[in-house]
């Protein structure tokens, strides 16, 4: 049965993204150790078309995690970093190049309208300015049988916890701290829902926590 799912990074101090993000250091000053767990690891760099790798623990954690995952809905952030007009996004066409690691649907939450971009590989980003329930029902039907991953950022996922619409958290929690930046939860509001752990695994380079949403 299809979920929706949110699986993101997180410091000991609660950030998902560092301060003072731009376009060289989309994930703000130090966002980017986050993710030293999983950059390392083989089944992130296979999907990235690269070689190498390690195996163990945190590998098995993100090959589970790529597997399961039919569909991504995004926000425009995470995308390109921009917010305007799309003519006026220095990085409008993202940040993967011609053959980005989703490998199947991706629906970008914007408040400007675009044709959809088709990439190599099975990846293609439509661009939904309907709302995150738009997104959601157009990325299920693309999903499947396999889960619906909402990818972040931090915004995106707050909209979703918001409207109780996700079922399952992934957080992976790096021993890292930044000080500052962007909250995962800063504008979660006191819904009418709860959190229960379903996995807790840990590894040296981070502690992967699985959580079930109580609606």
């Amino acid at each position: 049965m299809s979920r929706v799912t949110a699986d993101i990074s997180i410091s000991l101090d609660g950030f998902v993204a560092g301060p003072n993000p731009t376009l060289d250091e989309p994930l703000g000053e130090g966002g980017e150790r986050l993710h030293d767990w999983a950059l390392a690891t083989k089944p992130w760099r296979e999907s990235h078309g690269l070689s190498g790798g390690e195996t163990g623990i945190d590998a098995e954690v993100m090959a589970e995690a790529i597997g399961k995952v039919g569909a991504t809905v995004m926000g425009r952030r995470m995308f390109s970093g921009g917010t305007g007009p799309w003519a006026e996004d220095p990085n409008a066409d993202g940040w993967w190049g011609d053959d980005p690691p989703f490998h199947h649907p991706v629906f970008v939450l914007t408040h400007h309208e675009r044709d959809p971009v088709a990439k190599q590989g099975g990846t293609t980003f439509t661009f939904v300015t309907a709302g995150i329930e738009a997104a959601l029902e157009r990325a299920t039907a693309s999903a499947g049988d396999r889960n619906v991953a909402v990818a972040g950022g931090a915004n995106a996922i707050q909209q979703y916890l918001n409207a109780g619409l996700i079922d399952e958290l992934q957080i992976h929690v790096a021993p890292v701290l930044l000080g500052g930046g962007v909250r995962l939860f800063d504008d979660v509001q006191k819904a009418p829902f709860g959190f229960e752990y379903t996995r807790v695994i840990e590894s040296p380079s981070a502690a992967h926590l699985r959580l079930r949403v109580r609606k």
